[in-house]
């Protein structure tokens, strides 16, 4: 399956490739032809997540990195490796996640947003100034966000993360900026992209509550075919523009 799929011959790197997202998102770029390299900061989830991949798609090449994203140059020097590995570099995926909320808005622990903002806002912030460059000198780099509608519309219980979630927004279209600079009257070559859902679901959540409808919830294998799906449309079509897989707040 490996290697004539739509994206044959990409290189695509996933931050924060062991949660559940991560797992559909490595197995629906392998399916589409792509080289995946996951990152995540739990070495076994990691492990799992990429034998899975690799096994399903009948050796396509997935592989892994224990990444401290909150390091920034561990994460320049993963960016650097991957390039120098497999000579180019045409994506990063940001699946980096966490949720912290309160139950009411005076309730708020700004120990929430210092835990978010690691999370949501500097691990973007780590990838984005790493890989950049690289994506740049791609033909069909895309930098792909996965951001939540409470950006736009935040909750008084969900203050740290709404606001975590819109700086992240905020920078990923800052360096869409750059990528329409870079492109000049020709337009831009490579994108930076937001993919906005209500809230994720998978399976295990769904055996665990049988019952719960999930309304507005987007499935992580839906989530992975619209992620596969910005490298389908033009550079221009899809730079600095918020995707939306759920109703607008």
């Amino acid at each position: 399956m490996a290697g004539n799929g739509a994206l044959s011959g990409a290189v695509i790197a996933v931050a924060g490739a062991g949660g559940p997202a991560g797992r559909a998102a490595l197995l629906r770029l392998a399916e589409a032809g792509a080289t995946v390299i996951g990152s995540d900061n739990d070495p076994e989830r990691l492990a799992e997540a990429v034998d899975a991949a690799s096994y399903a798609t009948g050796g396509a090449t997935v592989t892994g990195d224990t990444v401290d994203l909150l390091d920034l140059r561990a994460t320049h020097d993963w960016a650097t490796r991957i390039e120098k590995d497999f000579g180019h570099v045409d994506g990063l995926v940001h699946l980096v996640g966490g949720w912290r909320g309160s139950e009411t808005f005076t309730r708020t622990s700004l120990d929430d947003w210092d835990f978010l903002e690691m999370l949501l806002v500097r691990t973007v912030q780590h990838t984005s100034l790493a890989f950049h460059e690289a994506l740049q000198r791609s033909d069909r780099g895309r930098y792909v966000l996965i951001s939540a509608a409470g950006a736009s519309k935040p909750t008084a219980g969900n203050a740290a993360y709404a606001a975590g979630k819109a700086a992240a927004e905020a920078w990923t279209l800052a360096m869409a900026d750059y990528f329409r600079k870079a492109g000049g009257p020709e337009g831009p070559t490579s994108a930076a992209a937001i993919l906005v859902v209500k809230a994720l679901v998978h399976d295990a959540m769904r055996a665990e509550r049988p019952n719960a409808k999930f309304a507005g919830f987007t499935d992580v294998k839906d989530l992975a075919e619209a992620i596969t799906g910005v490298w389908e449309k033009t550079a221009a079509e899809v730079n600095g523009n918020r995707l939306w897989l759920t109703e607008k707040p």
